[in-house]
């Protein structure tokens, strides 16, 4: 049994708690879960990135200029975080990570803090899937993707380096789950967790990326941001920007399976590597005169889909235990 403190922040210059006693965490109790989500809610919000937009994609607002709009917004609002980068996975093995903060070598690390008090104070990192959009166009039900969303976390959760990391599975959000979606006026919710799987669709990638992209799923990374200073905040002083929280979403204009191509437990292995902080890895070559991709060594954080891979290999388990193995105690 364990006594915590639960939060649900409203960004309008308030907040309230309540002393919420006796939650059974190894229960799991379905009020434990609701109160891991805060609400980060925009008051009037007015950005409408849709308004100029027509149906052709050269009409599609370049990245640069969509990340500008939503964090001018975001500051002009008194909301205190930016879109820091977005890393996205690719079906032709070309995925990449772009940075929207330039910090020089553009490597911008970026981790939870523990215990962050703007993420409610927990040690746990928790974990969302969407109740509303889990089933796909290719026939997958909700149940299918959530079971692969639960063996994908549960594997990143069993690395053995990392004992003191626990993810929270919070289950499927009562709502349309999706900071980025709110942001673009496509649906979904202010309200936000440490890592969200915000569904299946085809609205967020194309309009980024543009209709029929080679993007397979795509990470957004929000990290919390002092209005003081004009900069990311780094509360522990570990010279990485302190994430506030990470929104995954599925393009399902792709066909997509349990157990072959394309795996869905396969990909959000790959995203919930970034959930939990890890960059892309290793080098991306063509041979043989057949004009297929492959990479050396290959991983599963590698920046494009090279078939079903369900397990971790050395390479990602180093990449982990390289942010997790003293968690808390960073």
């Amino acid at each position: 049994m364990k006594t915590k403190l639960f939060c649900l922040f409203l960004i309008a210059l308030t907040y309230s708690c309540t002393d919420d006693t006796a939650i059974d965490d190894s229960a799991k109790s379905t009020e434990a879960k609701t109160s891991r989500f805060r609400e980060l809610k925009i008051e009037n919000y007015s950005l409408d990135l849709l308004k100029n937009k027509s149906n052709s994609s050269k009409n599609t607002p370049s990245v640069v200029q969509f990340v500008n709009d939503i964090n001018s917004e975001l500051k002009n609002k008194g909301v205190s975080i930016q879109l820091s980068m977005m890393e996205y996975y690719s079906s032709d093995g070309v995925g990449n990570t772009v940075y929207f903060n330039d910090r020089g070598n553009k490597q911008i690390p970026a981790d939870f803090v523990p215990a962050d008090p703007r993420r409610g104070g927990y040690t746990e990192i928790g974990y969302a899937y969407d109740g509303t959009e889990g089933a796909t166009a290719s026939g997958l039900s909700q149940e299918d993707t959530n079971g692969a969303i639960l063996s994908a976390m549960n594997t990143w959760d069993n690395v053995t380096c990392s004992k003191g990391l626990e993810l929270y599975n919070l289950g499927e959000s009562p709502f349309d789950l999706g900071y980025v979606q709110a942001l673009l006026g496509l649906g979904g919710e202010f309200f936000y967790t440490d890592v969200m799987h915000s569904g299946f669709g085809t609205d967020v990638i194309d309009y980024i990326f543009g209709a029929g992209s080679n993007v397979l799923g795509v990470t957004f990374t929000f990290t919390w941001y002092d209005d003081v200073t004009g900069e990311p905040t780094d509360i522990d002083n570990n010279k990485k920007e302190d994430v506030a929280f990470r929104d995954i979403y599925y393009n399902d204009a792709f066909s997509w399976a349990i157990g072959d191509h394309i795996d869905v437990e396969t990909v959000v292995l790959h995203e919930a590597g970034h959930g939990l902080s890890q960059a892309h890895y290793g080098k991306l070559f063509q041979s043989g005169g057949n004009d297929k991709f492959h990479f050396a060594p290959r991983a599963v954080m590698n920046a494009g889909y090279t078939g079903v891979q369900t397990s971790i290999g050395s390479t990602d388990e180093a990449g982990h235990c390289s942010i997790w193995s003293q968690w808390p105690n960073n």
